[in-house]
């Protein structure tokens, strides 16, 4: 599979508190992130995923391009909906953070979700497109909710001035049943990570019978929310536990280095010498002794 680093934008303007996805717009966006994250990895297990907010104040990085999805999870959580979306500069971060990336075999790419107005102009975007190509970057667009025609136009022509050989995708995803991240399985932005609907043999499924074709075994498609809070707290399950596991192994490391005994003794005696070498014995100096004993003694007799 392809080696990858991915910056992931998310959209958290005030558009993402609608509820036209279930359960609102800015929640069907990080089960989607988790989908992307897991299907990077493990379709290449030294590719990396990062993640970026477009709104607010500005375009912030959440994580750089990590392996851990505790990182991207957190990030996550940090994430406050509000203002409007930055699309061009974010883009840009997003490059510079994955030019400085810490494998410089992968390959670059971006996904973005949008689900507000685009306020730059075509003309801008269209530049803006044309340099990423240059840098060898692919963007994804993941286009969601009631956008405007103009919007969805701008996002197109963007889309045909990035693609190159290593493929830049555009889905456009419409309110509906299905969650985001299911439908979202099914476009070509991750059909190249082996993903397929989940319940299939794809993400998801692990190809047994009996239910477990579908995620959690069982059919969660009439209750999506159910399905999301289910994927979420599974996430942070596994995250706790990989806290409490580095944790113990600490504490184990810690426990044996404070087993060992110190020195009782110290190395050097009052007189600067080494300790207890008065106590050793040095192979002739004794026959000397004695030997300077039995002259005086028989001096004296003289």
């Amino acid at each position: 599979m392809v080696l990858e680093a991915t910056m992931i934008l998310v959209d958290n303007s005030e558009s993402s508190r609608n509820g036209d996805y279930v359960p609102s717009r800015w929640e069907a966006q990080t089960d989607a992130v988790n989908l992307i994250f897991h299907a990077k990895t493990q379709a290449n297990a030294q590719s990396s995923v990062g993640l970026m907010s477009m709104a607010g104040k500005g375009p912030e990085v959440l994580a750089s391009p990590t392996t851990d999805f505790g990182k991207i999870l957190d990030g996550i959580h940090r994430t406050k909906i509000r203002g409007t979306a930055h699309l061009s500069t974010g883009i840009q971060i997003a490059g510079l953070a994955l030019k400085h990336r810490e494998n410089k075999a992968q390959k670059q790419r971006i996904i973005v979700f949008t689900c507000s107005s685009i306020g730059e102009e075509e003309k801008i975007l269209i530049t803006l497109a044309k340099k990423m190509k240059k840098i060898n970057v692919s963007i994804d667009f993941i286009a969601f909710g009631d956008l405007d025609p103009a919007d969805t136009k701008k996002i197109s022509l963007f889309n045909e001035h990035i693609k190159s050989t290593e493929g830049s995708h555009l889905a456009i995803i419409p309110p509906g049943p299905n969650l985001l991240s299911d439908t979202l399985a099914t476009t070509d932005i991750l059909a190249g990570d082996g993903v397929g609907p989940r319940g299939d043999d794809g993400l998801g499924g692990d190809g047994e019978s009996g239910g477990a074709g579908y995620e959690f075994g069982m059919d969660l498609s009439a209750d999506p929310e159910l399905a999301l809070a289910l994927r979420m707290s599974m996430e942070e399950e596994k995250t706790r536990q990989e806290k409490e596991s580095a944790k113990a192994k600490a504490e184990a490391s810690k426990e044996v280095l404070e087993g060992i005994p110190e020195e009782s003794q110290p190395l050097l005696d009052s007189k600067g010498e080494a300790s207890g070498s008065s106590d050793v014995a040095i192979p002739g100096k004794e026959d000397d002794k004695k030997k300077d004993e039995g002259g005086q003694d028989k001096m004296e007799t003289d």
